[in-house]
């Protein structure tokens, strides 16, 4: 599809790399590959076995997952991330998507505090992960008690599967807690590539490899409500790609000055 111009519109670089600096972690870091998307992470218990005097307890490897981290909690100050006790990424902003890191598959402890502050801690859980997949922990929602959501961490399986050399795969999380669910439509057309999401919800879609211009609007039955804002995007083909709606759409009437806005991440190479 041809590429659309407007004076309005920002120009977005599609590579969405943190700054957060990456500290040590049992494993390296890479690019990962997985299936479909979830909104939501559930626990899964797993038992461990006992070694009895006459036989010795035989560990199988449980293998690993690739897993990045992204701060898009607009109010939160610049966050550290443990995993397991361990500090595997320092002073992450708003707006950051860390590399890929790997990690024994199973049930990750995962605690995320304010950078340089280890006791103060805007999340501690499990966070459980399959061998062979991706995942993105996205920090979303507001600390405090008068934010519109909770601060807390959506996980996301993510699908790196190679969408073909003509197409790009792009999913968009909705990570914006003033928002109304919203739709995402393209300007040299009006198709609607995504309808009605709302807070928490993501989403993927294939579309021909090129530069768009996509406009964010409040949900309607038509997919023609007010755009609130509209980004340039440029779609490599056979890549895979996150944009989060992340800050704040009305963000005088909010407890920080963080607009609205679009992050593109690449997810593959």
């Amino acid at each position: 599809m041809s590429s659309d111009t407007s004076d309005t519109t920002r120009r977005r670089v599609l590579v969405g790399i943190g700054t957060g600096t990456i500290a040590g972690l049992a494993g390296c870091g890479g690019s990962g590959g997985g299936d479909t998307a979830t909104d939501t992470a559930t626990d899964t218990p797993t038992s461990t076995p006992t070694a009895t005097e006459t036989e010795t307890a035989t560990e199988t490897p449980a293998g690993t997952a690739m897993v990045r981290v992204a701060h898009m909690s607009p109010n939160a100050p610049n966050v550290d991330v443990y995993v397991d006790g361990d500090a595997v990424l320092e002073d992450v902003a708003f707006g950051a998507v860390s590399p890929y890191l790997e990690v024994p598959a199973g049930e990750r402890e995962v605690e995320i505090t304010a950078a340089g502050d280890a006791d103060t801690s805007v999340f501690s859980g499990p966070v459980p992960v399959e061998a062979d997949s991706a995942y993105t922990v996205a920090a979303t929602g507001e600390i405090g008690e008068d934010g519109d959501q909770p601060f807390e961490p959506l996980v996301l399986e993510d699908d790196n599967s190679d969408p073909g050399g003509d197409t790009a795969r792009v999913r968009v999380v909705h990570a914006s807690p003033d928002a109304p669910a919203v739709d995402v439509t393209v300007e040299s057309s009006g198709d609607a590539l995504y309808d009605g999401v709302a807070y928490g919800e993501a989403g993927y879609v294939e579309v021909p490899a090129g530069d768009y211009t996509l406009q964010i609007r409040g949900d309607t039955e038509s997919n023609d409500g007010d755009v609130v804002a509209d980004f340039d995007v440029s779609l490599g083909g056979g890549q895979v790609y996150t944009a989060f709606a992340a800050g704040y759409l009305s963000p005088d009437d909010e407890p920080a000055d963080t607009p609205f806005d679009l992050v593109v991440a690449q997810d593959t190479a």
